[in-house]
């Protein structure tokens, strides 16, 4: 028994005299690195607001009467020019058919004042009449011309107030909602004292507030708060859908005061709308470059892993060891993204992170621009 047990014995004390193999290292991988760079970069920021159209005029009737007509659909682009409204001008041309009739009485009275005093003057002369006879003629006939010029005014005030029963748009626009219908009573101190509005789409606008502090520190020494021409450039406008507005906004004016419950200047962006295709009190988001560009560190947008809310980095030491490193960015720019702090402009990191690289590792490094 004793024998058959000796034999496996055997056998395994050989097994254990071997010397094992060497354990392979394993060889470094080959990644491209790229080198973190200092760049001029813009500051660029967004905005949250609401379009607002260029200017709005009140549609208000300068006399009073009852509505005949409505010409034109709520909502609907109206031009400058178009009557709108119509009201009964059958009292006024009444009122203008009076002050005809006055002017031409003041035009009678005047000719006989004036023959008047043409005959009075030569007799005055000849001491034929009294110098206070001739002088009652004059007065006479001052009086009358007088008495034309108010007729003819009246009568010119007449005619305007006749032409305002017809109502036009004074701009280009579209047309709001009119409570007023035809049959109603409108004019000042009525009901209807307000009969619309319309509203210039040609140009729309949005405000952008800046905090005062960030402002004075991005406004540099700008001679004058009011004047920021040249504070805001590449102004692009995101649409509720996603999609960017294609043509550029400007720099409209800034806003007198500064707001008292928020703390914000108000810089006023304005966007061409040669099309018509956006609307007053429309959600926008704007995208402005703001001041004067700053350096920043710019790295790939594959370079940076981002997992839980942390930003990391694999920077590659000069023995071509790699070591994970924490970062802050600062949003991005010129297609990558900028690095608050956290690496150095110089230093070379992985150009694209992988699961196959692990703390001190050593690695292959092929330098990419």
């Amino acid at each position: 028994m004793y024998r058959f047990l000796a034999i496996p014995l055997l056998l395994l004390l050989a097994a254990g005299c071997r010397p094992r193999p060497a354990v392979k290292e394993r060889p470094a991988l080959r990644f491209d690195v790229v080198e973190a760079e200092r760049v001029e970069v813009p500051r660029r920021m967004r905005f949250i607001g609401y379009l607002q159209s260029n200017f709005d005029a009140v549609i208000q009737p300068r006399v009073s009467g009852y509505l005949l007509t409505k010409q034109f659909d709520n909502g609907r682009p109206v031009r400058k020019g178009a009557v709108l409204f119509t009201i009964d001008p059958s009292q006024l041309s009444t009122s203008m058919l009076s002050a005809e009739a006055e002017l031409q009485s003041a035009q009678a009275q005047a000719i006989e004042a004036k023959n008047n005093y043409d005959r009075a003057v030569p007799l005055a002369a000849m001491n034929a009449i009294s110098r206070a006879q001739l002088d009652q003629y004059t007065a006479q006939h001052q009086a009358a011309d007088a008495a034309v010029r108010s007729a003819r005014q009246a009568l010119r005030n007449a005619r305007l107030n006749v032409g305002y029963t017809r109502i036009l748009s004074p701009i280009d626009g579209i047309a709001s909602n009119s409570n007023a219908h035809v049959g109603d009573f409108v004019g000042p101190g009525s009901q209807f004292s307000v009969l619309a509005t319309i509203s210039n789409i040609d140009t729309l606008s949005v405000d952008l507030a800046i905090p005062m502090a960030q402002y004075l520190r991005l406004a540099g020494d700008r001679p004058t708060i009011y004047d920021n021409d040249d504070l805001l450039s590449d102004i692009r406008l995101t649409l509720a859908d996603g999609s960017l507005y294609p043509i550029e906004g400007f720099y409209g004016y800034t806003r007198k005061d500064v707001s008292t419950s928020t703390g914000t200047l108000v810089i006023v962006a304005k966007f061409p709308n040669p099309d018509q295709s956006l609307k007053p009190g429309q959600f926008a988001r704007v995208e402005a470059t703001v001041g004067t560009r700053e350096p920043q560190i710019v790295v790939p947008l594959a370079s940076v892993s981002q997992s839980q809310g942390l930003n990391s980095v694999w920077v590659v030491r000069p023995d071509s060891t790699i070591v994970y490193r924490r970062v802050e960015t600062a949003g991005t720019c010129d297609g990558g993204w900028c690095i608050a702090s956290g690496l150095e402009a110089g230093e070379r990191i992985v150009a694209a992170g992988s699961p196959k690289l692990r703390e001190g590792s050593k690695i292959i490094p092929t330098l990419i621009r």
